[in-house]
């Protein structure tokens, strides 16, 4: 991919900016979201923020890193690397909701393409033995910016303006944009190349489709059984397999089918979409726990993660370090052993449980998650040939993001049936409350209501208390049988690993052989 003219030093720096403003710019908007829509109004909008950036971002992945294969790594970079910040831009001009929601889209786009051609530079550039260690250093940075992020946020729309939170990503973005520019050279591509649109269009329609109805399904306005959201299950159904159909015949495919014929790739998306799932019930449920049931503030539950994201990052640099000396089948079922015991023992949490019960076992889940991540993009990357990298390493983030907001949706179906379930099982005891307020509190998010809960008698309050604890604990069962599996498909993967040793070459040919083999 690049000649002896690239600056892999500088390259790497400008890529460790790229990925901070992206994770940044996700956890600054969790803590300023409620000052934004307060000012700009239309609150009911408020989910549509992060819903359509993951909408974007998400459908986005795949298509640049196939772009990169094509046509270059830098190209498609710095292309993503504009669209976003362009959209920073017109997202802190937004006058109102609606605006912020399409310029969010917008900025979403260009997100598709830092992280997951970050990953893919990396391997080009950086020798087989190095690759590990820069995985475990850019899931640092990440888990740095997962801490800093929602206390950036904070201080932003405090002490300057929401603005800020977009105005941040400016000067770090073009400081990046201007390093890659600089330098990372390749080699110019002689052959032309096709561009596989309508294989584009059908995955892209399908992934909106099927996302949409994770994100719609279940709210007040649309029942999981409604014919709206069936309807965009159906559509998206539909549309993936026209999408399968036209990659099978395409000349230069969107997304290779033959990938999934690799079993290091194979296995490497399975646990990035498990890992992902099990990753976002701990992100989403443990705060809620600690808020709807220990009862601590919205300010220390919005810090309750710190210890699993400091276990997170400390596993992960020491996991990418030694990743060099076992196979890859060994990190990754080893990370789900600690995140099935992490979610065990959060599954036996209840109302008097202390919290630093809930820090121990969320570092569990923390050291799990660091083991995996770092060999994930590692092993893709090593599987396969420089020609179809840029793909290869984005459906592994691909994956990880549809995981997640699969694994949240899913998880959050079955809390609310566990609630509800509760509620009828001990009628008697809430019949005093209206019809209507009684519906609402198989919501978990009324739990974290303070007027709500103020409202309840202590007896019911203590009650509800306990059923919540109850739909957690299902959630963290989940978790840890989600992380079982895991174990199992990660074994599949057999004793691949990295070569023992290797060289840069930084002017080899596209179709370069991959960097893995399997051992016993």
């Amino acid at each position: 991919m690049a000649n002896q003219k690239t600056n892999v030093t500088l390259v790497l720096v400008g890529l460790m900016l790229g990925m901070l403003i992206s994770t940044l710019d996700q956890t600054i908007m969790a803590t300023a979201m409620p000052t934004v829509a307060r000012e700009l109004g239309g609150l009911s909008l408020y989910s549509w923020v992060f819903s359509i950036y993951m909408l974007t971002s998400t459908t986005s992945m795949p298509i640049f890193g196939k772009l990169a294969d094509l046509y270059g790594r830098k190209k498609v970079y710095v292309s993503g690397m504009v669209l976003f910040l362009l959209g920073s831009v017109l997202c802190s001009l937004s006058t109102n909701m609606t605006e912020l929601v399409i310029f969010r889209g917008f900025q979403g786009l260009g997100a598709g393409a830092l992280i997951p051609l970050a990953v893919t530079i990396i391997g080009d550039l950086v020798p087989l033995e190095k690759r590990g260690k820069m995985q475990g250093m850019f899931a640092a940075l990440t888990t740095l910016a997962n801490i800093i992020g929602p206390a950036a946020g904070g201080l932003f729309v405090e002490y300057l303006n929401w603005q800020w939170v977009f105005y941040i990503n400016l000067p770090i973005g073009l400081a990046a944009l201007i390093i890659i520019l600089a330098a990372l050279n390749e080699s110019k591509l002689t052959v032309k190349r096709s561009i596989d649109w309508f294989g584009a269009l059908s995955m892209s329609g399908a992934i909106v489709a099927i996302l949409l109805a994770l994100v719609l399904g279940g709210d007040s306005k649309y029942q999981w059984g409604s014919p709206q959201v069936i309807g965009l299950f159906a559509a998206g159904a539909v549309l993936l397999g026209l999408f399968l159909w036209i990659e099978s015949k395409a000349k230069e495919p969107i997304v290779p089918l033959q990938l999934f014929k690799n079993r290091i790739l194979s296995v490497a998306f399975i646990v990035a979409f498990l890992m992902s799932a099990g990753m976002f019930a701990a992100v989403t449920y443990i705060p809620l726990y600690v808020q709807g049931v220990i009862g601590v503030s919205p300010a220390v539950a919005g810090y309750i993660l710190t210890p699993m994201m400091v276990a997170l990052g400390i596993s992960v640099t020491i996991g990418g370090r030694l990743m060099h000396k076992y196979a890859y089948r060994t990190f990754n079922m080893l990370g789900m052993a600690f995140m099935g015991i992490g979610f065990g023992l959060l599954a036996t949490m209840g109302v008097d449980t202390a919290m630093i019960n809930v820090i121990i076992y969320m570092i569990f889940v923390g050291v799990g998650i660091g083991l995996i991540i770092p060999t994930l993009n590692t092993s893709a990357i090593g599987a396969i040939g420089k020609e179809r990298r840029g793909i290869a390493t984005s459906l592994v983030q691909f994956f990880r993001s549809i995981g997640g907001t699969m694994g949240v949706s899913i998880l959050g179906i079955l809390m609310t049936s566990r609630m509800a379930s509760g509620i009828s099982d001990q009628s008697e005891r809430f019949a005093a409350l209206p019809a209507d307020q009684l519906k609402t509190l198989t919501d978990p998010q009324i739990m974290l209501d303070e007027s709500i809960r103020a409202t309840l008698p202590t007896g019911l309050l203590h009650e509800l208390q306990h059923l919540f604890s109850q739909g957690t604990g299902l959630v963290f069962v989940i978790g840890s049988a989600i992380a079982a599996a895991g174990f199992i498909v990660a074994a599949w993967m057999g004793n691949a690993r990295m070569m023992e040793s290797s060289v840069p070459s930084p002017s080899a040919p596209a179709g370069g052989s991959p960097d893995s083999q399997a051992r016993g």
